[in-house]
């Protein structure tokens, strides 16, 4: 298990080594504290033994109060000098360490013998008295009672770890959980992970992850749908194409094969026209699913071309196709999946007019919005059958007009992915069919 990619490794580390350094604190803390402790202890036993001397009569080394300071002396480690006015040392208890002479008057620090004394001078006018103590009396009795005060942790911090690597594994045993179910699945298997008893640092995870798994078996579906359709869809032509092949081999005289010629050539057009439009929404979908970045995009520039495109088709049936308002507004999009929407959407208009009919196209500016409508004066579209048209390869029965049914699809797909909403009515001015898409208001950042 690599510790700097572990989430469990990287907790158990930081929690055991807070554990430790808390422990090491708190026996430094401890060791301190009873080290401060002591030493105003003993000062104190210094500076009251020192008084009570210096009340009692002179010392010598001859008297029994002596021989009472040597054994007293002995059991608290404290050693006693006394001098007479004119520096003779007359008493020192019996140790093998030789201290100064002279000393400060009150609490003082000496070295002297590779180590440090503690030492407390009094004077009176007989004597002058000084009590020494080694430093390291004090240090051992604190190290002492530290270790009592640390003891019982560093006793539990056995116990302490184990208990927090009960609970970081516990506590991370839902993650584990779900790796566990997410590994388990078939590549097909994009049902919910379950969401039972996730802790809230986990659940919003689980449940992105199965709103992603929704969203990918939404479009699973749909391309699973599309591939079915489209089979269904190319089945037919492809074989009224057999059939045409078939009439024309058995064409006996020049103005029959004529005829299957020409009914060939109209077969392979319409499946021509429905493969280019079978890969233009698989294209469109795709770059749906990929997110590709919008630019600024002037609108009626697009309108325009897409009319002087399609204005032979128009001319050859006697269709006056015109623009009736270009306002100069740019909408963020995509250029190329624009255009392929307003070639649908003046394609599937010529289609449905009547030989010498009208259709216009307008682009203006509403409010924070722009709005693209294409009218018409054909038969237009059944209210009860405007919302299923946008389904794929769905044509209106009876419908004399050639096509695939993929163009409101397309148009649909495009207008969905740049946020607009398109609604299909029925136009005022030229009676037929009459398509509207609102593209919401562009911010600075997408015309940047």
């Amino acid at each position: 298990m690599n510790l700097a990619h572990s989430l469990r490794g990287r907790l158990l580390w930081f929690l055991l080594a807070a554990i430790s350094i808390a422990a090491v604190a708190q026996a430094s803390i401890a060791y301190r504290t009873a080290l401060s402790d002591a030493d105003q202890i003993f000062d104190y036993h210094m500076q009251q033994m020192a008084l009570s001397l210096r009340s009692s009569a002179p010392l010598s080394n001859n008297t029994d109060t002596a021989a009472s300071v040597e054994a007293d002396a002995e059991n608290n480690e404290l050693m006693v000098q006394v001098w007479t006015p004119d520096g003779v040392r007359v008493f020192r208890t019996v140790s093998r360490t030789t201290l100064p002479q002279h000393a400060v008057l009150g609490f003082s620090n000496i070295k002297a013998n590779n180590t440090t004394y503690r030492v407390f001078s009094v004077q009176s006018s007989t004597q002058t008295l000084q009590i020494a103590q080694d430093m390291a009396v004090r240090r051992n009795m604190a190290g002492n009672l530290a270790l009592r005060t640390v003891g019982p942790i560093a006793v539990m911090m056995p116990i302490l770890m184990l208990v927090v690597w009960w609970v970081v594994s516990g506590s991370l045993q839902p993650v584990s959980r779900v790796r566990t179910q997410v590994a388990a699945r078939q590549a097909d298997d994009l049902s919910p992970v379950s969401e039972a008893d996730l802790p809230d640092e986990v659940l919003p995870l689980v449940q992105e992850l199965n709103l992603l798994f929704g969203r990918v078996k939404t479009a699973f579906d749909a391309q699973q749908h599309f591939v079915a359709d489209a089979a269904h869809e190319l089945r037919t032509p492809l074989q009224a194409l057999k059939l045409q092949v078939l009439s024309l081999e058995r064409a006996d005289s020049p103005e029959a094969r004529g005829v299957a010629v020409g009914r060939l050539t109209a077969g392979i057009e319409r499946a021509t026209r429905l493969v280019e439009q079978l890969l233009v929404l698989a294209r469109q979908e795709a770059s749906a699913a990929g997110g590709v970045k919008t630019q600024p995009v002037e609108l009626a520039d697009l309108a325009k071309r897409a009319l002087a495109d399609l204005a032979g088709a128009a001319q050859a049936r006697g269709i006056d196709l015109g623009l009736t308002r270009a306002d100069p507004v740019q909408v963020a999009g995509q250029p190329d999946a624009l255009m392929i929407m307003l070639r649908n959407l003046i394609d599937n208009a010529l289609k449905y007019t009547p030989a010498g009919g009208t259709v216009d196209l307008s682009v203006t500016e509403e409010g924070k919005g722009t709005a693209l409508v294409v009218e018409d004066s054909g038969p237009g579209i059944p209210a009860e059958e405007r919302e299923r048209v946008f389904n794929r390869f769905y044509r209106i029965a009876g419908s004399e007009a050639s096509g695939s049914g993929l163009g409101l699809a397309i148009i649909k797909a495009i207008a969905e992915r740049h946020g607009a909403k398109l609604s299909l009515g029925e136009s005022a001015k030229l009676g037929g069919l009459s398509v509207r898409i609102d593209f919401p208001a562009a911010s600075k950042a997408d015309l940047a």
